[in-house]
């Protein structure tokens, strides 16, 4: 009988029909064997998304009542599933038949290319006897990618990462918001570097009503001084309420809108990757928000998945890029194992440890390197893996993170990046205890609509196939309809490529700004954080960025006629506005402001570790030139 059935269910489109003495069922009935521990873990795995459509049994229990027709050999040799009016089907047909009865979206999608796929049955099959025939193997493959535990495979949850994640999103915006606010004035209030409402008013007389979208920022109604202190005081006190949990889905749209206000009126000073992860990050997290006022110890509210998979979708963006943009940027000290010879010293806003990380040998360089490509190219892919190897690549991109830290102030990123990475850890990854507390609570409905969210994957998908094609060949050209859509959707900064340190800096320039009340005499002044003084150690200062500090980091790498905000700032200084000079650590002129500033140009190494045990300094500093010769304002007579 068993040869017998095999021959005909060779053909994948014929299923043989063996009516049974038994009535029919009200529901199909999958029958596994319940003595293999492969079997009854996946079982598990289908029963979660079938069992309200579909009843399962062993054969060892349900054999006997259809030993007439199926006898108990070919249970053994593979499952098989008995529809409701008598059809069995085995093997790879049975456990398609099985899922597409599923409820989830696309459930019967390998059902249909079982059926209308060519090849696909044939290859279905072989697979199948591949696995049945090689169960304990397969078991200990199980094993080994998901766990030991029996409920390993079943569909993983995430509601402790989704608020663990949620309340670092908090904290990220607070950081945000907070160091911002304390540099507003000095940045683009009105006495500010490059204030913001004339730079808005000239934007609007170029570009007439399309400066709305192509910029967007609640500053058009108001660009005042406190209106800006409003909008960063709003953000500080929605990231608190984040934090803990209260309004947390209009917290995230609020925060969005805030944060891309003030990114946008930043200008120069709000343009870094981690201010667009941020926001990007920010956007996608309000669809995976539950829909709540306060938080409940009784209820949990259901998480999309296709929410969910924004964001690490991001994350996979994030790190992939960053590890392929190095290699296809052209700089060859990335392909040949030098790079991190100059990274600790050329950075932006190095920290000691930096320092010592600068001292290591080239080849312990070569091999930092080697992990770190392995780390930003290999571990992204994890995060679509099975648990244990998911776990894995979570913790690599941690420790990638952590290290950046401890060698180099870069504000919140680092915080940012490790939250996304944490919410790739289900449920079943943390202390029982936790654990114990979410499956208490009962599911509340409250979720988007899957024909909000699907098309919103779309356009994610469809937009990121040129953002990652521009990793592989950034000179390439976007597709016309494609790139007209990424036009409209660029000014709100939440869908972006990414990719750090795509060329390593190998020296670094410093400027030195003094001033002079004769033009004989002069008197530098001093940054809070940026190299200046050789005996002073670089500063820890992350989370908060010293946006000041960052872009004269930049305009060292040009020429001052290339960075026209440096011009401002220089300006600012003559005539002693207090907030920028609030933004300086030193004001060399407290009485009144110097009549000449200038800018010198130095180039600075990190001592060695004899010269540091000898003079103390950090840093060597040899003069270059004149980076901005002595200007002054003329004064009206």
């Amino acid at each position: 009988m068993c040869d017998r059935q095999n021959e005909k269910l060779k053909h994948p489109h014929s299923p043989t029909r063996l009516v049974h003495t038994a009535a029919p069922a009200e529901k199909p009935l999958f029958i596994y064997d319940g003595e293999c521990e492969f079997c009854i873990r996946w079982v598990r795995r289908s029963q979660e998304s079938t069992r309200p459509k579909v009843d399962f049994a062993s054969f060892q229990s349900v054999g006997e009542r259809f030993a007439h027709d199926v006898p108990i050999e070919c249970f053994r040799l593979a499952v098989h599933l008995i529809e409701t009016d008598g059809s069995v089907y085995r093997g790879a047909e049975a456990v398609f038949r099985m899922l597409s009865y599923g409820s989830r979206i696309g459930s019967g999608f390998g059902l249909w290319c079982y059926q209308q796929v060519p090849g696909f049955a044939s290859a279905a099959r072989f697979g199948y006897r591949l696995v049945a025939g090689h169960r304990e193997i397969a078991s200990a493959l199980t094993k080994t990618l998901w766990g030991r535990d029996e409920y390993a495979v079943c569909r993983p949850t995430y509601y402790i990462a989704r608020t663990l994640f949620l309340r670092l999103l908090g904290l990220v915006y607070l950081i945000a918001f907070w160091s911002f606010w304390s540099q507003v004035d000095g940045l683009i209030g009105p006495d500010g570097v490059l204030p913001v409402a004339p730079w808005l008013a000239e934007l609007r007389n170029r570009f007439g009503p399309e400066a709305y979208r192509l910029f967007p920022t609640l500053c058009w109604f108001n660009a005042g001084t406190s209106f800006l202190h409003s909008l960063c005081a709003a953000g500080v006190a929605l990231s608190l309420m984040l934090m803990l949990q209260i309004a947390p889905l209009l917290c995230l749209v609020v925060l969005w809108a805030l944060y891309l206000s003030l990114s946008v009126a930043g200008q120069v000073f709000m343009n870094f990757q981690w201010d667009y992860l941020l926001l990007e990050a920010g956007f996608f997290s309000i669809f995976l928000a539950p829909f709540r006022l306060i938080p409940s110890r009784r209820y949990q509210s259901p998480i999309s998945p296709w929410a969910y998979f924004l964001l690490r979708w991001l994350l996979f963006r994030l790190m992939f890029m960053s590890g392929l943009v190095k290699l296809t940027s052209g700089d060859e000290s990335w392909w040949n194992l030098t790079a991190l010879r100059y990274h600790y010293e050329t950075q932006p806003l190095p920290t000691p440890l930096s320092w010592w990380a600068h001292q290591f040998p080239p080849w312990f360089q070569a091999f930092s390197t080697v992990v770190m490509f392995a780390i930003e190219l290999g571990a992204p892919f994890l995060l679509f893996a099975p648990r244990r190897m998911r776990v894995t690549g979570v913790f690599s991109l941690l420790t990638l993170q952590v290290l950046i830290a401890l060698t180099g102030n870069y504000c919140f990123f680092n915080l940012l990046t490790a939250a996304l990475c944490l919410l790739s850890l289900d449920d079943a990854v943390w202390p029982r205890k936790a654990r114990l507390v979410q499956q208490t609570k009962k599911l509340r409905r409250g979720t988007w609509p899957s024909a909000i969210l699907v098309p919103l994957v779309a356009v994610v998908l469809t937009i990121s196939g040129p953002l990652l094609w521009n990793a592989f060949l950034p000179d390439a050209d976007w597709p016309p309809l494609l790139g007209g859509w990424y036009a409209y959707l660029e000014p709100f900064r939440s869908l972006n490529g990414y990719g750090l340190f795509r060329v390593m800096t190998k020296t670094r320039p410093e400027i030195l700004v003094e001033g002079s009340q004769d033009g004989v005499t002069w008197k530098p002044y001093e940054f809070k954080y940026k190299a200046g003084d050789p005996q002073r150690a670089p500063a820890i200062v992350a989370p908060h960025q010293p946006r000041l500090d960052w872009q004269m980091w930049f305009a060292a790498l040009d020429d001052f006629r290339g960075e026209p905000w440096f011009m401002n700032f220089l300006a600012r200084l003559l005539q002693g506005s207090p907030s920028v000079l609030g933004l300086m650590k030193t004001n060399p002129f407290p009485g009144s402001p110097p009549r000449y500033i200038r800018a010198r140009l130095f180039e600075y190494h990190f001592t060695n570790q004899l010269e540091k045990k000898q003079t103390g300094a950090w840093w060597r500093q040899k003069e270059e030139g004149i980076y901005c010769p002595p200007v002054s304002i003329r004064s009206e007579e």
